[in-house]
C-alpha cells in the first residue's frame, strides 16, 4: 500500500505544481539559490505539497532539498531520527529550466540511516520506477532484473559526472575511461540516470558529489535490480547529509563495479 501511495503523490503533485509550468515558466518564477544552482516556483511548490502528503502518510521528518537549502540543519534528520523522507521535488531544475524533458520528481524512505523504499517518477515519459529494500526494483509495476555486464569492457558504456572532481583528477579519469566503448558526461538529472543502469543501457555511472535526496532513490533502484551502488572504498551508499564523503560508483554487477573502479583509479 505504502509503495502505491507514495507513487501516486509523487504524479499528483507533478501534475499540479511540476508539469503545467514546463515551457511555461513566467519572469520571476527561476531563482538562484546559490551561484549556477537553479531553483524555480514549480520545485517549492512540488516540494510543500509532497511533504505534506507524505507526513500524513506516515509522520517522520521530511528532509526536502529546497527546504534544507533554507536551513542547512534540517538535514542532521539523516543521522539523528530513526525514519526520514528525503524528497526531490524537481531533479534536474537546470533541464526543467531550459524546457529539456530530463527531469524527474524523487522521494525515499530512510530507516536508521538506512534507503528502504525509493520512488522516482519520470514525468515527460510517463515512467514510474520504485524499489523497496529486500523486495525488487521495479518499472511500471513490472520487476527490474538486470543481467551482468559482457566479460568485454570495450563495449562497456558509462558516465563520468566529474562536474565537481578536482581538474587533473577529472582529466586522469577521462584518459583511463578510454578503454570502455562509450563514455558520456550524464543527462544533468540523476532520476533519468540511475534507471539507464537498472534497464541495461548502461553499465556504470561515476559520480562524485552525492547530495543525498540525488542518490537514495537511484542507489535503491540499482541494488535491487542486481547492481551495485557504492564508495569507491567498496562501503555500500548510505545517504549522509551534505558535506560527507565524495565519489559513488554505481554498476551493473559486482564484477564491472571493481573492474570499472580499478581502470577509472589507475590501480
Amino acid at each position: 500500500m505504502l509503495m502505491e501511495k507514495v507513487a501516486e503523490i509523487l504524479a499528483e503533485a507533478s501534475a499540479e505544481a511540476v508539469e503545467p509550468r514546463f515551457r511555461a515558466l513566467a519572469d520571476g518564477e527561476v531563482m538562484e539559490k546559490a551561484p549556477g544552482d537553479l531553483v524555480t516556483i514549480a520545485d517549492r511548490e512540488a516540494e510543500v505539497i509532497i511533504a505534506r502528503r507524505l507526513r500524513e502518510l506516515l509522520p517522520v521528518p521530511v528532509v526536502g532539498e529546497e527546504a534544507v537549502a533554507a536551513d542547512p540543519s534540517l538535514a542532521q534528520a539523516l543521522r539523528e531520527e530513526p525514519a526520514v523522507w528525503l524528497v526531490d521535488p524537481v531533479d534536474g531544475t537546470s533541464n526543467f529550466v531550459a524546457g529539456c524533458p530530463d527531469f524527474a520528481v524523487m522521494a525515499s524512505l530512510v530507516r536508521s540511516g538506512q534507503t528502504v523504499a525509493s520512488w522516482i517518477w519520470q514525468p515527460m515519459t510517463g515512467t514510474a520506477y520504485s524499489a523497496e529494500l529486500g523486495s525488487g526494483a521495479w518499472r511500471d509495476g513490472h520487476r527490474l532484473v538486470r543481467s551482468p555486464a559482457t566479460d568485454a569492457p570495450e563495449k562497456w558504456r558509462g558516465t563520468l559526472k566529474s562536474r565537481y572532481l578536482d581538474p587533473r583528477e577529472h582529466h586522469r579519469m577521462q584518459s583511463n575511461a578510454r578503454v570502455f566503448g562509450h563514455i558520456t558526461n550524464g543527462l544533468r538529472s540523476a532520476g533519468m540516470e540511475y534507471p539507464l543502469i537498472a534497464e541495461g543501457e548502461q553499465e556504470f555511472i561515476l559520480y562524485w558529489r552525492t547530495l543525498p535526496w540525488d542518490h537514495a532513490p537511484g542507489s535503491l533502484l540499482i541494488t535491487e535490480s542486481g547492481g551495485v551502488s557504492a564508495r569507491l572504498n567498496g562501503s555500500p551508499y548510505r545517504p549522509d547529509p551534505p558535506g560527507g564523503e565524495d565519489g559513488l560508483l554505481v554498476a551493473c554487477d559486482q564484477a564491472t563495479w571493481e573492474h570499472t573502479r580499478d581502470v577509472l583509479l589507475g590501480r
